[in-house]
């Protein structure tokens, strides 16, 4: 079967399943995201927007490093990463057994091609695509359990065709906008405030993002708008994101189906907020 690389609209999407995703609302991102040269991206993710707007240079960043390794092995090695990607999708391999086997070798490997290749085989086979890592730093998502885990080897192709354009850097995301010149675009995708207690996805990097973090972001946007800057932040729309982003200069608002849960019955209505600080 070819594999489906983009919607009705030409959009192409993420080879990575991801918690907040912003595949589903890139219409409404690219309406806001002013022109410039670069795209700066401090909060990688899935890499949707970049792999869905046309800047000259992009420059994505991220702390967590497994997800940096993946994108520099990806976009240096291309086709040749992606055989050595099939390996870890074959059937003998969607077990329980063999899924924990392979992410206790994901844990205890260092930064390489094999460490690269088995967080995309975990992105597949774990639970609901989340990505998240215990208070050691050991990835600790449980067995998804899916009948036939797919290699999304035409969307790799497509983000090694891209990545030629950009630069990935473990960093964080104070060193990112800081660094930010004239000519860039600043996207920020944060974790989510959490709708509920039970709803948030703060652990995808070793240490978490709590509501100081969210508060010092929206400090950092305005710092960095006012040097020329823009930046444009994605959140939910909550009381706290409200009075966090007082200071934009723009606040647009629009329901979102939040896909939080792999039981659809109970995935969530949200409204997610975009914050434009120029």
């Amino acid at each position: 079967m070819v594999a489906r690389l983009a919607n009705a609209d030409g959009d192409q999407r993420p080879f990575l399943k991801w918690a907040g995703n912003k595949y589903r609302v890139l219409p409404h991102i690219r309406l806001r995201l002013p022109p410039g040269k670069r795209l700066v991206e401090p909060f990688a993710g899935s890499g949707a927007v970049f792999l869905n707007t046309d800047y000259d240079q992009y420059l994505l960043t991220d702390t967590n490093p497994d997800l940096i390794l993946l994108y520099n092995t990806l976009k240096t090695e291309g086709a040749g990463f992606v055989r050595y990607c099939r390996r870890f999708f074959q059937p003998r391999y969607n077990t329980p057994e063999q899924y924990y086997a392979l992410r206790d070798a994901f844990n205890r490997a260092r930064q390489s091609r094999r460490k690269a290749a088995l967080f995309v085989y975990l992105n597949r086979h774990g639970y609901n695509g989340l990505c998240r890592y215990n208070k050691q730093g050991g990835f600790n998502v449980p067995f998804g359990r899916y009948r036939q885990p797919r290699l999304p080897e035409a969307e790799m192709l497509a983000f090694h065709e891209r990545a030629q354009r950009a630069d990935f850097r473990v960093q964080s995301f104070e060193e990112t906008l800081r660094n930010a010149r004239p000519g860039d675009v600043v996207y920020c995708d944060p974790p989510y405030v959490p709708l509920s207690a039970s709803a948030s996805f703060t652990s995808y990097s070793r240490d978490g993002f709590d509501l100081e973090q969210q508060r010092h972001l929206a400090e950092l946007a305005a710092e960095t708008a006012a040097r020329g800057i823009p930046v444009l932040i994605s959140n939910h729309d909550t009381p706290f994101t409200r009075e966090a982003y007082a200071g934009a200069t723009e606040l647009d608002s629009f329901p979102v189906h939040r896909s939080i849960s792999c039981n659809g019955a109970r995935r969530q209505a949200a409204r997610e907020l975009l914050a434009l600080f120029v």
